[in-house]
């Protein structure tokens, strides 16, 4: 189970890194592009953190188990 944290950790922040990068372009970048898809980016952000959180509280939780 362990090992499975070590890999679910780095790809659940690597993907709320990736979105916020995305989800920050297309507010800069405005336009359509802007318009169709910087909000529903930075809601998909917050899933993503949240998903995140719940996977560190798991492994912390296993590890201290």
């Amino acid at each position: 189970m362990a090992n499975l944290f070590q890999i679910a950790i780095p790809i659940a922040l690597f993907a709320v890194l990736a979105t916020l990068c995305v989800g920050i372009y297309a507010l800069f970048r405005g336009g359509d592009f802007g318009r169709s898809y910087s909000n529903r980016l930075m809601r998909l952000r917050v899933v993503l953190q949240f998903v995140a959180v719940l996977v560190l509280v798991a492994a912390f939780w296993w590890s201290h188990r």
